[in-house]
């Protein structure tokens, strides 16, 4: 149940759906390519991510809605390419999650 202090801001909201479409920007400039560059932009996504206090669960979320975007109009015979670049970009995404968590955990 949510508490009306516990909604999100529009700003927040806002936030969010801006990520989103710098997330589907960046992925379908990968995904013909799968080149650095377009790698460290999903990487600067992931810390901007983490700087806006954007959950994995939300950036998760992004990923799946952007991945059924384009597998819609994916072939058969595209599908290993199109599912490997998908998780080369989430997993640099999720680097600056991961060095976070690792930050935090080996705290003394």
């Amino acid at each position: 149940m949510i508490m009306s202090d516990q909604r999100p801001s529009l700003l927040q909201v806002t936030d969010l759906d801006a990520l989103g479409q710098d997330y589907r920007a960046a992925f379908f400039r990968y995904l013909p390519r799968r080149d650095e560059a377009a790698l460290r932009t999903a990487y600067e996504l992931g810390r901007t991510a983490v700087e806006r206090g954007v959950s994995l669960l939300e950036i998760a979320r992004l990923h799946h809605d952007v991945l059924l975007e384009v597998l819609v109009d994916t072939t058969t015979a595209e599908l290993t390419q199109v599912a490997t670049a998908a998780a080369e970009f989430v997993l640099e995404v999720l680097s600056t999650f991961d060095m976070t968590q690792r930050g935090f955990l080996e705290r003394p």
